[in-house]
């Protein structure tokens, strides 16, 4: 037996997903101790978690022996209360990445499609390709999402817009007047997934209740985590906010226990803890500043962020990358996004700010 005859064509089309490097991995291949490797490459929050997170993880940790909630009953309430919706509206997942998955499990199928912009998150063709719809790339405008051209490319067959705002890896953002009125233009039977993932890093004057938009528009699916502004990533807890019709169809296609009782209790302790956020928020803003300056002195383009990273042009990006791995500087390369020239940097803490942009520096010289 061949496994590629027992395997649909589209599944073997796929590339799998590939994570930012592991510090344990850069640590095995160039003999560097771990302790002095830096990781700016997953858009991880270098705070660390929350002394509540950590308080409420432990407590949890003496009821490991049982199941978690497969409903997230307290989680729901929790996540209720703070976007004024019924618990029917949302959909708790193991991480964003989770809804996004059972978006597609639901609704796509080989002979429907779906939409996405041209540098927008991997997974979104992936989870299309994954269950046999077809993709449509929208050519990206100013690295971001041409709302406009997206909006043509709907045909009879599709079923499904991805949005990320802000736009990763590019970091870019849209008003959002612009995506309101975006979807109210799109036909009621398209969806519109609308991946929040760094909303929280947005100034607070740009941010918007987009789950009020739930009332007018149905189609409309919003995705969350708790993996970035939270500091949750290792955790994998994240959720959806839809019409109660839609989630119901998720619900048939979701894991039972996809969110571990101690990934929920965090999540529940994160959301209370407002403080934490606003420092994650401040302390990413300066961080980004941090890193514009320097690319700035340097004399190197960057894409303007509002996430918790920067996009910046290098030149020979996989030579300025392997250099700066062997300084023990682990970043990530977006060749695979369509961007050869480019690496994305998570903002760190000061300290590894500082460390980066030296270690740049010399990368650059040794590419020359």
């Amino acid at each position: 037996m061949r496994v590629e005859d027992i395997t649909p064509q589209y599944i073997q089309a796929i590339s799998p997903y590939i994570p930012g490097k592991p510090i344990s991995d850069l640590a095995r291949e160039f003999g560097i101790d771990e302790a002095s490797i830096i990781k700016l490459a997953s858009n991880e929050n270098p705070l660390g978690p929350s002394p509540r997170v950590i308080a409420a993880i432990a407590r949890a940790a003496t009821e490991a022996t049982r199941y978690p909630d497969g409903a997230g009953f307290d989680l729901k309430a929790a996540l209720s209360r703070r976007f004024d919706v019924t618990p029917e509206h949302i959909v708790t997942g193991n991480g964003s990445n989770d809804i996004l998955e059972l978006v597609a499990h639901a609704f796509l199928h080989p002979g429907t499609s779906a939409i996405y912009a041209q540098h927008s998150f991997a997974v979104y063709p992936l989870a299309t390709q994954g269950f046999g719809a077809t993709g449509i790339e929208v050519p990206a405008h100013n690295f971001g999402h041409d709302l406009a051209a997206m909006r043509k490319a709907v045909r009879d067959d599709t079923r499904l817009v991805w949005v990320a705002n802000p736009n990763n890896p590019t970091g870019t953002w849209l008003p959002p007047d612009a995506v309101r009125s975006f979807i109210g233009g799109l036909p009621p039977n398209v969806l519109v997934v609308l991946d929040e993932a760094y909303n929280e890093y947005l100034p607070v004057e740009k941010q918007v209740d987009t789950a009020k938009w739930l009332v007018e528009f149905p189609n409309l699916i919003i995705s969350r985590t708790f993996s970035k502004a939270y500091g949750l990533a290792a955790l994998r807890v994240g959720y959806g906010l839809m019409h109660p019709s839609l989630a119901a169809m998720l619900n048939r296609v979701r894991q039972p226990f996809n969110v571990n009782a101690l990934a929920q209790a965090a999540a529940i302790a994160a959301l209370a803890d407002e403080g934490y956020v606003a420092e994650s928020r401040a302390a990413n803003l300066a961080g980004m500043r941090q890193l514009e300056a320097g690319f700035r002195a340097i004399g190197l383009d960057y894409i303007e962020s509002f996430g918790n990273f920067v996009t910046v042009k290098v030149g020979d990006a996989a030579r300025v990358n392997l250099s700066l791995l062997k300084q023990g500087v682990i970043v990530r390369p977006v060749a695979n996004y369509g961007m050869p020239q480019y690496l994305r940097i998570t903002i760190g803490t000061q300290a590894e700010n500082t460390r980066f942009l030296a270690a740049l520096r010399t990368a650059l010289a040794d590419s020359v």
